[in-house]
């Protein structure tokens, strides 16, 4: 009696006929056990030879057959009969004289060349593969596996690369990924029967991961190519450590969100490793070039799309790639700023601690906008500025201008950018309210400038250690000459304090040229001529005394001066096609003979009247002339000075007042001065007959609107910064020493809760061990500074306030100090304070300030206190991935050192 059995696939049969041509059989006819279903006969060719496939469900069809078969044909039976039932004369015919059977897996074997055995694995995974690895067998054939077993993961490694049209080196998380956005390779999946599908599916999982499931469920669904916008979505919507209504709102967008996986309800497993997978995607596509740019934002765009189709927008802010969660972000940190901004007085610490929080959540965002975040970044800034105690009007004219210059300068630079504000209304609004706040006390500070300014110049008396402009040549030129060095000096038309600190981290950025200040101590800066306009202030720089005039007056007096020097103005810089520098610049630089070669650069000034000086970055990738001179200018000593600052427009905030003459922020004292005015009279007024008015109100003018404006009595107009450089060696010129970190305490440092208010004021100079130099007759500056006593060393935080001295106290200590190379005790105490003071870790800038190291030397110090406290190769210090952030592991300093507590 025959056993009912299944329909035998065309491709099965055409496997199994391949191997019995294979065994040079002689037969003519070949009987498999099969249902003869379906068409009554099938043609096709293997190799040249014609085979016909007949159903038989009876002795006498198989009869007829064998009867009817052509010369040079080779058929094959489909029939459920038995050896008995089709009888001797039939078997007779047939290969082996027997009814064959269609073992799929003999058929496997076969098509992966012949392997001796299966693994045992692959036959328990189902019937489902051997039909599968049959039905879909590509032209080629299989690729063979390495040895005689074909394994489990070589079949479906092999099928599912196949089905997938994916190498199979790419069946990984990120390759599927990849994968789904081509909708035209996914459409054979999608049609591939259930258990199929599951079991490749199941498989995958074992090679990507749990992103595997809702990848192929939404490929199911008919919604593969939205893959990684659903990537993008997950993480959202199975947040982790988050409740209330941001948990209800999840769990309705997840609901939502269900039928494009098919239905599938995803574990936090899969969400995490799908939102993983398509994060991951989009930072390797955006950095693959401006086509994956483009790919990768068209994503992003989409899945916003999805997020407002499924109603959850609102969670788009805990993205850290989709642009509207880098908008949401600021949205919060711009809240934070509003709170954080004080109606009087000094802002709160804890206040100034939360918009810290988020702006670090705003720096996260992947998808940030650089402008937008260096403008958030320049708000706290500012905020932390606020914090300070703002303290009692400077004294003198020389406090008020070291204030411009160590402290309200780089509040101007900070203060610009939040000028210009934010496209986003909510944020603006946040920044509108700071820069009130900002521009309250700043002027206040303008007004005790103008005050003071006036007061000292009618008063006409000894400068003392204020260094004016028409000083420059003889205190701080000429000294340099006088050791035998060249000079470079850089004249920045226009060039503000502000200006200043961006173009000297952007010269000394690279470690070529070191910035030198008197001493080691803090920057100082030129008082202008008055008004502050380059025809009385370049003037009278460039003539080293009081004058007014333009570039023939200038080079008149320059050359009365400096006969062996020379002065290039801005045409003589000007070079034909294809050099930056004409050649006789050049040769000027290199001329030995020439001691001084001095250049006026006017694009900062030209920017006041054709740009926006408010929101350039000015470094020597934006005044071209700096970068080229400074090329060619190693062997000099660099001096950078300007004329005069400037102010920028305000916009509709601006204050225009009569007035009889046509400049912009000075007049003639035909009226007497208003609220927002100071009259100034004596002989550093170069113009107006010795007696103007100056406005101090930076907000003021008189002339046409314009970018920016100069003339007047406020600091970033009237204070002129100074930098001296030298290339490499911070001890060139006697008397100077490499800078110390020159920001303020605020610029770099964050608040905690708890952090009480410190005054406002510039910081302390620190003086510091230098190698002997030779003993110089008269000073560079030949002045008489007050004497500033000596800034203590940092004290250890009080949470460890032992740990450091016994540190140095300790046997291991002692043993690893290299005589050679001696990192004294004091200055390792210094910077483990520090770095113990910050909750163990502090920024190269606050470890340099803190320590008294010079700006240009702690990496150097760092590196050899590294080496210093390093064990058998374990690091007790390293350097955070921004290649600026110290990092101390307290624990393994306590253990290579022995310092536990006996």
């Amino acid at each position: 009696m025959s056993v009912p059995v299944g329909v035998a696939q065309p491709d099965a049969i055409r496997r199994k006929v391949e191997a019995w041509l294979a065994e040079s059989d002689s037969a003519d006819a070949i009987a498999l056990t099969a249902r003869p279903d379906g068409p009554a006969q099938t043609v096709f060719s293997i190799n040249g030879c014609r085979v016909r496939v007949v159903p038989c469900p009876t002795p006498l069809a198989a009869r007829a057959a064998l009867h009817d078969r052509a010369d040079g044909e080779r058929l094959v039976l489909l029939t459920e009969l038995t050896d008995s039932e089709l009888g001797d004369g039939v078997l007779a015919h047939l290969s082996k004289q027997t009814v064959r059977k269609i073992d799929p897996w003999d058929l496997v074997r076969q098509m992966f060349g012949g392997v001796a055995a299966l693994d045992p694995t692959l036959v328990r995974v189902g019937r489902w593969v051997a039909n599968a690895l049959t039905d879909h067998a590509p032209a080629t054939g299989w690729p063979a596996p390495p040895g005689a077993i074909l394994t489990r993961d070589h079949a479906l490694r092999s099928l599912t690369s196949e089905l997938l049209d994916l190498p199979p080196a790419e069946l990984d998380d990120s390759g599927l990924v990849q994968w789904s956005t081509d909708a035209r390779r996914q459409l054979r999946f999608t049609q591939l029967p259930e258990a199929v599908a599951d079991g490749i599916t199941a498989y995958l999982t074992g090679t990507a991961g749990h992103a595997a499931v809702p990848m192929m469920a939404a490929v199911r669904a008919g919604h593969g190519v939205d893959v990684i916008p659903l990537g993008l979505l997950a993480g959202l919507l199975w947040p982790t450590g988050t409740g209330g209504a941001v948990q209800v709102e999840a769990a309705v967008g997840r609901t939502r969100l269900e039928p494009r996986f098919g239905g599938l309800r995803l574990t936090p497993q899969q969400a995490e490793a799908l939102h993983q997978a398509a994060e991951a995607w989009v930072y390797r596509t955006v950095e693959s070039g401006d086509n994956g740019r483009d790919e990768a934002m068209r994503m992003l765009r989409r899945a916003e799309a999805i997020a407002a189709e499924v109603g959850i927008t609102a969670l788009l802010g805990a993205s850290a790639v989709l642009p509207s969660g880098f908008v949401q972000r600021l949205r919060a940190f711009a809240d934070a700023v509003r709170l954080a901004v004080p109606a009087g007085g000094s802002a709160l610490a804890a206040a100034v601690a939360r918009a810290q929080s988020a702006l670090a959540a705003v720096e996260a965002h992947r998808a940030a906008e650089p402008r937008r975040l260096e403008t958030a970044r320049m708000a706290v800034r500012l905020l932390r500025w606020l914090h300070t105690t703002d303290g009692p009007p400077p004294a003198t004219l020389l406090d008020a201008l070291h204030r411009q210059i160590r402290q309200d300068g780089w509040v101007d630079r900070a203060r610009l950018d939040v000028f210009a504000g934010d496209p986003d209304q909510q944020v603006a609004e946040a920044y509108r309210l700071l820069h009130r706040a900002v521009d309250a006390r700043r002027s206040r500070h303008d007004q005790q400038f103008a005050t003071l300014l006036a007061a000292a110049t009618s008063a006409e008396a000894e400068p003392g250690a204020l260094l004016r402009v028409e000083d420059v040549l003889d205190r701080v030129v000429q000294p340099v000459l006088d050791t035998g060095r060249r000079v470079l000096l850089l004249v920045m038309d226009g060039m503000g304090v502000a200006a200043a600190t961006e173009l000297a981290e952007s010269v000394t950025r690279t470690g070529t040229w070191v910035e030198l200040t008197p001493d080691g101590g803090p920057r100082t800066g030129v008082l202008a001529a008055l008004p502050t306009v380059t025809e009385a202030s370049r003037c009278s720089l460039l003539s080293g005394r009081i004058a007014a005039g333009g570039q023939q007056a200038e080079r008149k007096a320059f050359e009365q001066r400096f006969a062996a020097g020379r002065l290039l103005h801005k045409s003589a810089l000007r070079a034909g096609a294809g050099a930056a520098l004409d050649p006789d610049v050049l040769a000027a630089l290199d001329d030995p003979s020439i001691p001084l070669v001095a250049a006026v650069i006017n694009t900062i000034d030209d920017a006041l009247d054709r740009s926006d000086p408010g929101t350039t970055v000015w470094g020597d990738d934006t005044i071209i002339a700096v970068g080229d001179l400074l090329a060619s200018a190693a062997d000099r000593v660099v001096i950078v000075v300007s004329d005069h600052g400037h102010v920028v427009d305000r916009g509709p905030e601006s204050v225009t007042l009569t007035s009889a003459s046509g400049e912009n922020r000075w007049r003639p004292p035909t009226d007497p001065p208003g609220d927002a005015e100071v009259a100034v009279a004596g002989s550093r007024v170069a113009l107006g007959g010795g007696s103007v008015v100056l406005p101090w109100r930076e907000e003021v003018r008189y002339g046409p609107r314009k970018a920016g404006y100069h003339g007047g009595a406020a600091p970033a107009e009237a204070v002129i910064p100074l930098l001296v450089l030298s290339a490499g060696d911070d001890l060139a010129v006697p008397g100077w020493a490499g800078a110390p970190v020159a920001s303020p305490d605020w610029w770099r440092e964050p608040l905690t809760e708890n952090t009480p208010p410190p005054a406002d004021s510039a910081p302390a100079t620190r003086r510091r061990p230098r190698r002997p130099v030779e003993q110089q007759t008269d000073g560079l500056f030949d002045l008489a500074p007050a004497v500033v006593a000596p800034a203590a060393a940092p004290q250890p935080v009080p949470t460890a306030p032992d740990l450091v001295a016994t540190l140095l106290a300790s046997e291991r200590y002692g043993q690893r100090r290299d005589p050679r190379l001696p990192l004294a005790d004091e200055r390792v105490a210094a910077l483990l304070g520090t770095l113990i003071a910050g909750g163990d870790r502090a920024t190269l800038d606050t470890l340099a300030a803190r320590s008294g190291v010079p700006a240009h030397r702690i990496n150097g110090t760092i590196t050899a206190l590294r080496r210093l406290l390093q064990v058998e190769g374990y690091p007790v210090l390293t350097l955070d991935a921004d290649g600026r952030t110290v990092h101390l592991n307290r624990a393994l300093l306590i253990e290579q050192f022995e310092l536990e507590p006996r």
